[in-house]
């Protein structure tokens, strides 16, 4: 171990890093029970996705722990799962597309192999530095937002109405006392700073849900969408049923743009969620160096980009660091085998499918809304007193990700405001060469949709 991880030079022990390890992964296993709920929007399975989630965060977290000896685990990212349902694959499945999902996990694939180039160039950093610090800043804020409303809307807290477009759901009905007593779980426990307090709100709304089943509050109506809470183990203990490998590849022909916008959307969320990730985890465990700078850091972001690659074919949305990881390192994780000793857990969990997968989506929408709560913290970071073009971008990408239900929408509207107002208030020179093409990308986008 001291070999493969350097533990004295890095002021650890094993003890300590399998302990950060643990802890890491009680702060971010809730997605093998979130990630299936999204991604079942999509028409995808829930047990094939349970698989793949599980799998492919365990191979990323085991590249980043031998390839870049960092404590921080990767999974599917939350945001992104969001965006690959309910931005590309519903609304390819309202315009006729069979399996949409294949296509998404296509543009994901195709996402982690120019991720892996940009990571072996300095593009990288001139995309991250060349974005506006406010847009940024707002993407993250309206994903937040963008994630809420999904929560919200799964346990019928948010319902549609004819005349105010959005109300308020009905009390009467379990799932929505329940996931709004397990967000208030979760804040109590995140307060006393107790550890896996996700975890925890997310089970014990699930329990909640089991005795309102068994004393017949909540009532099973499988024909309208409402299942057992109680775990089947009529399966058996492994799921059988995979999408491994299942790209389609044939719809990009007649629609490049459409897919070249996809792509776009997943590579640029992916990168700056990354980066910010990793920064802040790096920072949070004094691993950076004397010039605020990250080593090994394009070991860090190739094992990120692999993990995309690798979760595509696998059959999960885009894999990503996880910011949870900063869990870990708060216990004194500073090493790869902190990592290790999660990526080891995400397999063991393999066997209890039958158990994650039984959790509803009401009692996931805690999880949904908390982590929309960390996110959409960022907006403190932003500046509504400066230039007009800063302002305006960022509070466009805000608002329209969860007002259009699309993150694309945000990033593109963001990116336009910016540029046409810095041309329009004499300050075109401010424009690089990045803001310029992404420009041009999204007015064509926008040129499509007319």
């Amino acid at each position: 171990m001291e070999k493969l991880f350097k533990l004295k030079e890095h002021g650890t022990d094993v003890k300590t890093e399998m302990t950060a390890g643990l802890t890491t992964f009680l702060a971010m296993v809730y997605i093998l029970a979130v990630n299936p709920n999204i991604l079942s929007a999509s028409g995808m399975s829930n047990a094939a996705v349970f698989t793949a989630t599980a799998v492919s965060a365990a191979f990323a977290t085991l590249v980043m722990a031998f390839y870049a000896n960092y404590p921080v685990a990767l999974a599917s990212g939350m945001g992104l799962n969001a965006y690959f349902s309910y931005s590309v694959c519903i609304p390819l499945a309202q315009a006729g597309v069979q399996d949409p999902w294949k296509i998404a996990l296509a543009a994901v694939f195709c996402e982690g192999i120019i991720f892996i180039l940009l990571s072996l160039t300095n593009f990288r950093e001139k995309l991250v530095n060349d974005i506006p610090g406010n847009l940024k800043l707002g993407i993250t804020a309206g994903i937040g937002l963008f994630i809420t409303i999904i929560g919200l809307k799964e346990a019928g807290i948010v319902i549609g109405d004819a005349s105010t477009l959005v109300a308020l759901g009905s009390f009467k009905t379990p799932q929505v006392v329940l996931a709004l007593v397990g967000f208030l779980i979760i804040a109590i426990l995140s307060h006393y700073r107790v550890k896996g307090a996700i975890l925890i709100g997310i089970l014990s709304t699930w329990v909640m849900g089991m005795i309102a089943q068994a004393t017949g509050w909540y009532q099973v109506d499988v024909a309208n969408g409402v299942y057992s809470v109680f775990p089947s183990m009529s399966g058996g203990l492994f799921s059988t049923d995979v999408n491994w490998f299942s790209f389609d590849f044939g719809w990009i022909g007649n629609n490049l743009m459409d897919f070249v916008v996809i792509v776009f959307s997943f590579l640029f969320v992916d990168i700056f969620d990354t980066v910010g990730t990793l920064i802040g985890i790096a920072n949070k465990g004094n691993l950076l160096d004397e010039n605020g700078k990250l080593p090994r850091a394009k070991q860090a972001l190739l094992s990120d980009a692999v993990g995309t690659v690798f979760g595509a074919c696998m059959g999960t949305s885009t894999v990503t660091s996880y910011v949870e990881s900063s869990a870990g390192v708060a216990e004194g994780g500073r090493t790869g085998l902190t990592a290790l000793t999660t990526g080891i857990l995400f397999l063991i969990a393999l066997p209890f499918s039958p158990i994650f997968l039984a959790i509803p989506g009401f009692a996931t929408t805690p999880a949904l809304v908390w982590v929309g709560l960390l996110m959409i913290s960022s907006i403190k970071q932003m500046d509504f007193d400066g230039d007009i073009a800063d302002v305006i971008s960022g509070f466009m990408a805000i608002i329209m990700m969860p007002f259009t239900y699309s993150i694309a929408n945000g990033i593109m509207f963001g990116m336009l405001s910016w540029v046409i107002l810095k041309v329009c208030t004499g300050k075109i020179k401010d424009v690089n060469g990045i803001m310029w093409i992404c420009f041009v990308l999204f007015a064509f986008r926008i040129y499509t949709l007319i």
